[in-house]
């Protein structure tokens, strides 16, 4: 099995293969791919920074062509690419799939904001001075990626970093390297000159923390842990480095009595359970009134059983495996804390047997839930969520503002009342009216408040304020 290299300088380089397993099939290895020592990321860094002066100052169209070329390969690849995602990561094939084609509309949403660079001239408050205000490139970026959406959030650092004429080193999260490799082989074939992107695969303990102690680079994105997130953000101010921080979210899911009973279960089902519930923006509170409570409950149950748990690239699944023992022993520890906290268990918390050895989970549904038990304050990152009864929305609004969390916050009611008094007072970076907590555009902000985020907002128009500073140029003619 060919190992996948590293890319450091625009040359590949080797390094211990590490296997890439299938969640789905434990036999099966997807791949063998490199792990970088801490050398490598030293000598990544040197190859961006050596690289950043030419890159830029590059031309428009020159990066333009690039971004295009990669955003229209990964399309063209999408069947190949989703596979090769569902199999490193869990997620069906329909979804990993989708994920890919997200990608690639992220690149062609990027190349296209290289021909959008915009600055303002405005007159000084000083007679024949002209002012001209600008954005220059930040510099070397450094970039660390989840394992839950291993092409689209790389695809969201990494686009908008080469369009606005940054250089970059990449750490994608280690349990799932052939989606990451597979986006900087296509970028390293479009032409990208030698350094400006700089992939080293290995432990956040080794090539992660030589980015953490870097003096070179000027800026870190980072979507993760929390934990891992405030080891990154101490590691910045050392250095008096841009950072960016997407990290975890409890999210509520707010259903009225007037809610339409379809869509809040299907909105719900959705946010909590599918892509196996591990999405920062899943939810994982479902705060009910009281009126509906019992009506939910029970349409919610009916449409789990409903759900079928299996390989991800089988037609008939609903929901793949959990990613890898790690994640699902956390999973069914956190069912036993919500046992043992009171909770009761209303549907699943059991693991799956199929014909492929996995790590198969049922979803996983609570209620009798209060906002103060375990199971609703921390982060689970799994296909487990809770009901918690309220009287009315006044109620509901205050629990699901009662968290450390500020990412996503949705809601279901017919009232235009409610849905906009919450849209205005839901203390979250986003907020959906009759949709999932799951699910969001390419083109516009992606982010939260709170200990979910910290930082300026990543995709869309809105990325530049990371990947750029702000020059301000007097002139007298």
């Amino acid at each position: 099995m060919a190992l996948h290299q590293n890319l450091i300088s625009g040359e590949w380089t080797g390094g211990d293969a590490v296997p890439n397993i299938n969640p789905s099939d434990t036999n099966e290895v997807v791949g063998e791919y490199a792990r970088g020592s801490a050398q490598d990321m030293k000598d990544a860094i040197a190859a961006a920074k050596a690289a950043f002066p030419a890159w830029s100052r590059s031309g428009i169209l020159e990066r333009h062509a690039i971004l295009k070329k990669t955003a229209d390969e990964i399309l063209a690849r999408k069947d190949e690419l989703g596979a090769l995602l569902s199999r490193e990561e869990g997620k069906t094939l329909p979804e990993g799939t989708g994920e890919v084609i997200r990608a690639a509309q992220i690149f062609d949403f990027f190349a296209g904001e290289t021909l959008r660079l915009t600055g303002e001239v405005v007159p000084s408050a000083r007679p024949g001075i002209g002012v001209e205000i600008t954005r220059d490139p930040l510099g070397v970026i450094g970039i660390i990626t989840p394992w839950n959406f291993p092409i689209a959030i790389p695809a969201w650092k990494i686009a908008p970093a080469l369009a606005y004429g940054n250089t970059i080193v990449f750490k994608p999260a280690e349990l799932v390297p052939g989606s990451a490799w597979a986006i900087v082989d296509i970028l390293h074939r479009a032409g990208l000159p030698k350094g400006v992107l700089n992939l080293v695969m290995g432990k956040g303990s080794v090539v992660g923390q030589v980015m953490l102690e870097s003096p070179d680079l000027s800026g870190i994105t980072f979507t993760g842990s929390t934990g891992t997130g405030k080891r990154v953000a101490l590691a910045s101010v050392e250095h008096n480095r841009k950072y960016q921080l997407e990290m975890g979210g409890k999210n509520p899911f707010v259903v009225l009595d007037d809610a339409d009973l379809g869509v809040a279960v299907e909105a719900a089902a959705n946010s909590g359970f599918f892509a196996t519930g591990q999405r920062c923006t899943a939810s994982s509170r479902i705060i009910v009134t009281e009126g509906i409570h019992d009506k939910f409950v029970a349409a919610l149950t009916e449409r789990l059983s409903k759900i079928n748990v299996g390989h991800a690239m089988e037609k008939e699944t609903h929901v793949g495996p959990v990613v890898d023992a790690g994640q699902l022993k956390q999973d069914t520890d956190y069912i036993e804390i919500g046992k043992s906290e009171g909770a009761k268990l209303a549907f699943g918390g059991e693991r799956v047997e199929k014909a492929t050895p996995g790590f198969y989970l049922q979803p996983t549904l609570f209620t009798e839930a209060n906002n103060q038990m375990r199971i609703s304050r921390e982060e689970i990152f799994g296909p487990v969520a809770a009901v918690i009864r309220v009287k009315d929305y006044e109620e509901a609004l205050s629990v699901a503002n009662d968290t450390n969390f500020g990412l996503s916050s949705g809601i279901a009611t017919t009232s235009l009342k409610y849905a906009t008094h919450f849209k205005r007072n839901a203390e979250a970076g986003m907020v959906m009216v009759n949709l999932p907590t799951a699910g969001v555009d390419f083109h516009v902000p992606f982010g939260g408040r709170k200990g979910s985020s910290f930082g300026s907002r990543e995709q869309g128009k809105y990325a530049n304020e990371f990947f750029t500073t702000v020059k301000t140029a007097y002139t007298l003619p």
